[in-house]
C-alpha cells in the first residue's frame, strides 16, 4: 500500500547543475556515501537529453540501491526541465517520496548545459553549480547565472589545473569576486578532496544539521 504523500516529511531537494563534463555525476558518487554515513536516506534524479546514461552509471555503482535512482529524458533543452517546466522532475521526486518514506535528501542532477542554466525554486530548495579547471580558468570571469546566482559554486578537478595550465587560485579569487559573498568550494572527485567540506556546507545550509 502506498503512503499518502502529504504524510511524508519533505526531503531536502538539492540541485546540481553545470556544463557537460564538469563532474556532476562523479560529485554525486562522492556525496551518496558521505550523506548516508550521517544516517540520511538519499534518492537521485538524473536528467539527460535522450539517454539514461548518468542514471545507469549510478545504478551500477554499488553506492545506492538502483531503485532509488530515477532518470528523466529531457529532450533537446535540458534547462527547460529544471526551470521553465519542471513537471517531469517533480513527478520523479513524488515517485521517489512515495516509494521511499525514509528519504532525507534528493539530489537532482541537471543535464549538461551552459553557464546560463538555473533551477526553478519550485523544484529545488538549494542548488549548486559545478565548473572545472579543465574548462579554462576564465570561466568565473564569464559569469552567467549558474556561476553568479547558484547557492554554492564548486570548482572541480583541482588536480588537473597544473596539467592544463589553469590558475586555480585566480579562479577562486575571481569566482568569489563575481559572486558577491556567496560561497565557493573546490573539489577533486578522483581523490575525495573537498567532499567533507561540501557535506558540512550542505548539512549547515540545507539540512540544518549543526
Amino acid at each position: 500500500m502506498s503512503v499518502a504523500l502529504e504524510n511524508i516529511p519533505a526531503p531536502a531537494r538539492i540541485g546540481i547543475g553545470g556544463p557537460v563534463g564538469s563532474g556532476k555525476t562523479a560529485l554525486i558518487e562522492r556525496l551518496i556515501p558521505s550523506l548516508e554515513a550521517r544516517g540520511l536516506g538519499v534518492g537521485v534524479v538524473t536528467n539527460d537529453l535522450v539517454t539514461r546514461e548518468d542514471a545507469e552509471r549510478l545504478r551500477g555503482s554499488g553506492l545506492i540501491a538502483p531503485e532509488r535512482v530515477l532518470a528523466v529524458e529531457t529532450g533537446a533543452c535540458p534547462h527547460t526541465a529544471i526551470r521553465e517546466d519542471p513537471t517531469m522532475n517533480l513527478q520523479a521526486i513524488d515517485s521517489l517520496m512515495e516509494s521511499f518514506p525514509d528519504l532525507s535528501v534528493i539530489l537532482l542532477e541537471s543535464g549538461g548545459d551552459n553557464l546560463a542554466s538555473t533551477f526553478s525554486l519550485d523544484l529545488v530548495d538549494y542548488w549548486l553549480f559545478v565548473i572545472d579547471t579543465a574548462g579554462g580558468d576564465d570561466i568565473p570571469r564569464k559569469k552567467g547565472p549558474g556561476i553568479v546566482r547558484s547557492d554554492l559554486l564548486i570548482i572541480n578537478k583541482t588536480d588537473l589545473a597544473p596539467l592544463v595550465g589553469a590558475n586555480l587560485e585566480r579562479m577562486i579569487e575571481e569566482a568569489l569576486a563575481v559572486r558577491n559573498g556567496k560561497p565557493v568550494l573546490t573539489t577533486n572527485c578522483a581523490t575525495g578532496e573537498g567532499i567533507g567540506a561540501l557535506v558540512e556546507r550542505l548539512s549547515h545550509d540545507v539540512l540544518f544539521d549543526e
